[in-house]
């Protein structure tokens, strides 16, 4: 019993240590989500650089003999000191950063954008993407980002409605709403992002959500009544 909890713990402190030896091999990418942004980091370590330095200067010598006995004049005898060649070093260098993406707000459309009438479907849209796409580069390593959006949809009436469909106008309309009573409606889309990041040809899926609101207001009018005989 005692050697299998030996083992278990044994492998557990490892793992730390093996997940940082694959960041010195090669880079670790991770893509989240923070503040409603797409947050790319990477980091890589063990990176040898060569470096040289300069050689430090060297103080000249001298050497100074005393005068012999003798009426002749002593000599003061000068050394050229040697010249030091730069040394080659190689240094290890881990590097690390951090990019930060913003997802576009939808904004939303309507037709007919004054006066719409109670019990005429009234025609709405977004400018947004399918797909939410960008390629990085971050300290040498490539990463694609790819997002989609999701909406749901509030009309102002209590009416909710949730599709992934950005809508488009007339005449290829595919999200309409019909006012049974006239007023002034705030429309709110409440757009949620989710995606994927591959790095190396591994795709893994992004941590966490990105969501976007947006609103509109529509004016509703009551449609006038004729009476025929």
């Amino acid at each position: 019993m005692k050697l299998i909890i030996t083992m278990a713990l044994t492998l557990i402190c490892a793992i730390p240590t093996l997940a940082f030896a694959d960041c010195l091999e090669s880079a670790c990418v991770d893509v989240y989500t923070h503040d409603n942004q797409i947050i790319i980091e990477a980091r890589k370590g063990d990176t040898s650089t060569k470096v040289k330095r300069a050689p430090r200067p060297q103080p000249s010598a001298t050497l100074w003999f005393p005068p012999k006995p003798s009426p002749a004049p002593y000599v003061k005898r000068s050394y050229k000191p040697r010249t030091a060649k730069p040394r080659t070093y190689t240094q290890k260098v881990n590097l690390s950063d951090r990019l930060t993406k913003l997802v576009p707000t939808a904004g939303i459309a309507f037709q007919p954008q004054y006066q719409a009438l109670t019990h005429v479907p009234v025609i709405f849209w977004i400018d947004l993407p399918q797909i939410f796409a960008s390629r990085v580069n971050i300290i040498g390593e490539i990463v694609d980002v790819a997002l989609r959006p999701g909406f749901i949809w509030s009309y102002g009436d209590g009416t909710i409605w949730a599709t992934s469909d950005t809508g488009s106008p007339f005449p290829n309309q595919s999200i309409t709403h019909t006012y049974s009573k006239p007023g002034t409606y705030a429309v709110t889309v409440l757009t949620t992002w989710n995606g994927s990041f591959s790095h190396n040809g591994m795709v893994r899926a992004i941590t966490g959500k990105v969501i976007k609101t947006s609103v509109a207001t529509v004016t509703v009018v009551s449609a006038p009544t004729r009476f025929t005989k």
